[in-house]
């Protein structure tokens, strides 16, 4: 996983945060192509505040000139939802251009909710914070995009097959 520098920095920063996207569909069961990491990251400004800091000092820089203490105001946040129709907040890595964290800028799921429900998947020893199956299925059924389609799918099969696997435990 080549974002695996990045999750363990938000767990030593004690991050709240969830691996979302097609990387979660990929730690879930199901192997596709993605080329960025999603994340949903709580929206308190503490936790925003750190994990600015950790973006920045893994050298990832937002993808529009946005201060963090702009982002951090929900107001501001919200307004740019209103006019410009964000829906992610992008970070760039300064030398690889091709590595992109893409970040919600809302809470389509409220975190608290997320939370209760994380999988901590475990991947060379680090364990990956990822949104439950059920709350990605969610999700994407919210984005509602034909990927999205597919990807619910595939999560749904992989869904009945663990249900089966327990069931025969």
């Amino acid at each position: 996983m080549i974002y695996l520098d990045i999750v363990k920095a938000l767990n030593k920063g004690k991050i709240k945060y969830a691996v979302a996207g097609g990387v979660a569909v990929v730690l879930h069961g199901f192997t596709r192509f993605t080329a960025d990491l999603d994340l949903i990251v709580e929206l308190s400004e503490e936790n925003l505040d750190k994990f600015f800091d950790i973006m920045y000092s893994l050298e990832y820089r937002p993808g529009v000139p946005v201060k963090k203490e702009e982002f951090k105001d929900s107001r501001i946040r919200q307004e740019w939802i209103d006019k410009k129709g964000m829906i992610v907040f992008s970070f760039f890595h300064i030398r690889d251009h091709l590595k992109i964290v893409d970040m919600l800028v809302t809470e389509p799921i409220k975190f608290s909710e997320i939370e209760k429900d994380i999988e901590k998947i475990e991947i060379n020893r680090v364990k990956v914070c990822t949104i439950s199956n059920r709350h990605l299925r969610k999700l994407k059924s919210l984005a509602n995009r034909p990927q999205d389609l597919i990807d619910i799918r595939n999560l749904e099969e992989i869904e009945r097959i663990n249900n089966e696997n327990r069931k025969r435990s």
